[in-house]
């Protein structure tokens, strides 16, 4: 079973907290990676907020390729950060040669573009650059957008953190919003993209369990957007539902739960939008999910949720105290890191509501 953490702050976060976070839960890490997802950047990034950054894996060659890419479509760098890696002899890691994380300004004919212009731009960048970078596996590349960074490595967790220098708090390198999984996706391939947290368009999602209707929904997200696509784990799909949901259809965040999770016939017709409900189950059925799964989400905004399958069959528990809040598959993650909160407050959330931490750290309760 997988494990899964988020951490959202008013503070700036040293990814070293997601990692200890995640040490105390390691009998489900199995050693096969590490991933994290950092949102609203502090340290050298903090000036750069409005700026896309890019976040990519890769050898020699794929930073030629990249940067031949970027510069052709305008992208001139304002910002080039690389991690002082200590590659010490019997570190367990699937090292790439080159970790780049660069920020850009944005092409001259996009600076007055709508922001929606400028998103859908930085998308098609970052398909473009995947795709050139496949051949070979020359290289990798997770996000690029403004104000996100991301990480992911195949090994054991641990180790990775020696390898990037991230167990020791370093102001440099910070963020109020850090999502993390200490394990690879490994009922497929192990590959660096299936590493959870996904990323897109702002949005994030990682997932605690496992997806049945994997083949439903892969068969009717590839249809739906040109950035649905890879599909190397199984919980890529709740990510591609939540965007999908939330952006390209415009709806309110609860409605996601009745999507992936929806209520039974009865059930819904003792409700006052029984005909908004029916609508969805009978025009969205091949994206509900079925199986074993906890889903933490965020949403462009940076307000973070979580939410369980229909029958509560995976764990998660979230605790904070004045200045931070932490999501995470057992209260060990959350007593290793928030030691001094009070633990009655502590949120256990059942099969049928989502919790939503946004921005102020209000924590709301949504009954389904």
């Amino acid at each position: 079973m997988c494990r899964i953490g988020a951490i959202k702050s008013r503070n700036y976060t040293h990814p070293s907290s997601a990692l200890q976070l995640m040490q105390s839960q390691q009998k489900g890490h199995d050693n096969s990676g590490f991933a994290m997802v950092m949102q609203d950047l502090g340290g050298i990034f903090a000036e750069y907020k409005h700026l896309p950054t890019l976040s990519m894996a890769c050898t020699d060659e794929g930073i030629r390729i990249a940067e031949d890419i970027l510069h052709e479509a305008g992208f001139l760098r304002v910002l080039q950060w690389a991690p002082e890696v200590d590659d010490q002899p019997g570190l367990d890691i699937n090292a790439m040669p080159n970790y780049v994380f660069e920020t850009f300004s944005y092409p001259r004919h996009m600076r007055n573009a709508s922001q929606r212009e400028k998103e859908d731009m930085l998308l098609d960048t970052r398909l473009r650059l995947r795709t050139a970078l496949e051949d070979d596996e020359q290289g990798f590349v997770y996000s690029f957008w403004p104000d996100v960074i991301t990480l992911k490595e195949i090994g054991d967790p641990r180790d990775i953190g020696t390898y990037f220098n991230l167990w020791e708090a370093d102001e440099r390198f910070t963020a109020k919003v850090i999502t993390a999984q200490c394990r690879q996706n490994t009922n497929y391939d192990i590959v660096r993209y299936a590493a959870h947290p996904f990323f897109l368009q702002g949005y994030t999602a990682l997932a605690n369990g496992e997806n049945t209707f994997y083949l439903k929904n892969k068969e009717f997200q590839q249809g739906l957007h040109r950035g649905y696509l890879g599909f190397e784990s199984d919980s890529q799909c709740f990510l591609y539902t939540l965007h999908y949901i939330h952006r390209e259809l415009g709806w309110p965040l609860h409605y996601y739960k009745h999507v992936v999770t929806p209520l039974p016939f009865d059930d819904i017709e003792q409700r006052d939008d029984k005909k908004q409900l029916l609508a969805i189950r009978q025009s969205l059925a091949h994206l509900e999910i079925n199986g074993p799964n906890t889903i933490i989400g965020l949403l462009p905004d940076n307000t973070m949720f979580t939410c369980c399958d229909a029958k509560k069959l995976r764990p998660v528990v979230i605790g904070r105290d004045e200045e931070t809040v932490v999501i995470s598959s057992e209260v060990c993650g959350i007593n290793e890191i928030l030691p001094d909160r009070d633990w009655e407050t502590d949120i256990y959330p059942n099969e049928r509501e989502v919790v939503m931490i946004n921005d102020d750290l209000e924590v709301q309760r949504w009954k389904q």
